[in-house]
């Protein structure tokens, strides 16, 4: 048996228009559906859909989407789609969009060099990102390296 899990997304008045932003910023990403109280979309082999709930419950960071990319580069363009559209800075890599849903922007490679089994380069590479907002992969690789 074949389970598929969607991922339910609450918003007050604005899911068309949260999930039309998503597709816009998060390259590959497809809007696949949209109706007066609800819009469909995926990011990657994910499906999820956004849902005009009204204000009875409210998005936190409780939940988050992870995008794991390779490059600073893209670290930067998704960055500053959601920064730009008016979304705020967290730290860690973390952000929340200006609809609520907060996001973490993560090289792929971060999680090695935090977890380094040398714990002086984990623990160098670890302080590094703790200062960050928007993470800066080469500040990291070379605060690992010491």
């Amino acid at each position: 048996m074949k389970t598929n899990i969607s991922t339910f997304l609450w918003f007050h008045s604005n899911a068309v228009e949260a999930a039309k932003l998503y597709c816009e910023i998060v390259p590959g990403a497809k809007l696949t559906s949209t109706s007066p109280m609800s819009a469909s979309f995926e990011i990657g082999d994910q499906r999820y859909i956004a849902f005009n709930g009204g204000p009875h419950y409210t998005l936190t960071p409780a939940v988050s989407l992870m995008i794991q990319v390779d490059t600073q580069a893209e670290i930067d363009a998704l960055w500053s789609g959601f920064i730009k559209s008016g979304g705020t800075e967290s730290q860690c890599g973390w952000l929340v969009d200006k609809f609520g849903l907060s996001w973490q922007i993560v090289p792929k490679k971060l999680l090695a060099l935090i977890s380094d089994k040398d714990q002086a380069k984990a623990q160098r590479a670890t302080q590094a990102m703790l200062k960050m907002g928007k993470i800066d992969l080469a500040a990291i690789e070379a605060a690992h390296r010491g």
